[in-house]
């Protein structure tokens, strides 16, 4: 089966109860810029060629059951940088997983995993 288009970029939209601490989070820890933050309605956050988008929502479980990946360099640096800051998912420290990449989980305020990835090869 052939598909047509190119897939250019994946855009994650994680669950937030409050949008501005999510941007806020994004921008403060991990060095995001914020795009847009409307209250109790959407937010986007972008570094590099990353973005990261909020939709408000009121259910807590729906955020601390959602996540998403993002492939990184650097990845000792940025682990240490998430460790300092204590951000780090309790079971989610730094180590190499079977599909050959090394990962770490941080959480976000409202419990949303993201997870960084480095894969050999990335510098």
């Amino acid at each position: 089966m052939t598909v047509p288009g190119h897939f250019l970029k994946a855009i994650p939209m994680l669950a937030s109860l409050d949008i501005e601490r999510s941007i806020a989070f994004l921008v403060d820890q991990l060095g995001f810029k914020k795009i847009h933050a409307e209250p109790g309605v959407y937010g986007i956050a972008e570094r590099d060629s990353c973005a990261l988008h909020y939709w408000a929502c009121s259910d807590t479980l729906i955020a601390e059951n959602t996540g998403c990946r993002i492939v990184v360099t650097d990845i000792d640096a940025l682990y240490r940088h998430a460790a300092e800051r204590g951000i780090v998912h309790p079971n989610g420290h730094l180590s190499p997983r079977p599909w050959g990449s090394m990962e770490f989980t941080a959480l976000d305020p409202d419990g949303n995993c993201i997870t960084f990835a480095q894969f050999p090869g990335e510098v």
